[in-house]
């Protein structure tokens, strides 16, 4: 059974860092893209980062750039999200996601085939 699962997220004060980590099984993440999403409260799931399965890195939004990074380690079959300077506006819920019809990134949450349960993400001091 195809499966995503995420953890790390929590409560952080503005500037501080967390990384999120997305375990897969049933399947094997190094023939995949694989993103990352997010959803805040009111407001329409975003893209935020997707890795390719050659490890190419594309930043769905703007926000992010210089602040996350993400990364895979095929041996754990795992994808993470380092997150720094973490802002209030980073508040969401966060979701992993892979696309079992393409190496490479695309942009639409709907070419995503199977999504982790999400992992809360609360910026606040």
């Amino acid at each position: 059974q195809l499966q995503l699962v995420e953890s790390g997220g929590g409560l952080v004060q503005p500037g501080g860092s967390l990384r999120l980590s997305c375990v897969a099984s049933g399947f094997t993440i190094e023939y995949y893209a694989i993103g990352w999403f997010r959803r805040a409260p009111g407001k329409e799931r975003e893209g935020v980062s997707c890795i390719s399965s050659g490890g190419v890195i594309t930043n769905f939004a703007d926000s992010v750039k210089g602040r996350f990074t993400i990364s895979r380690d095929n041996a754990k079959n795992t994808v993470h999200l380092q997150m720094n300077s973490l802002k209030p506006e980073d508040t969401a819920v966060y979701y992993c996601a892979v696309d079992l019809d393409s190496r490479s990134c695309r942009h639409g949450p709907n070419e995503y085939d199977y999504w982790g349960q999400g992992s809360q993400v609360t910026v606040s001091s």
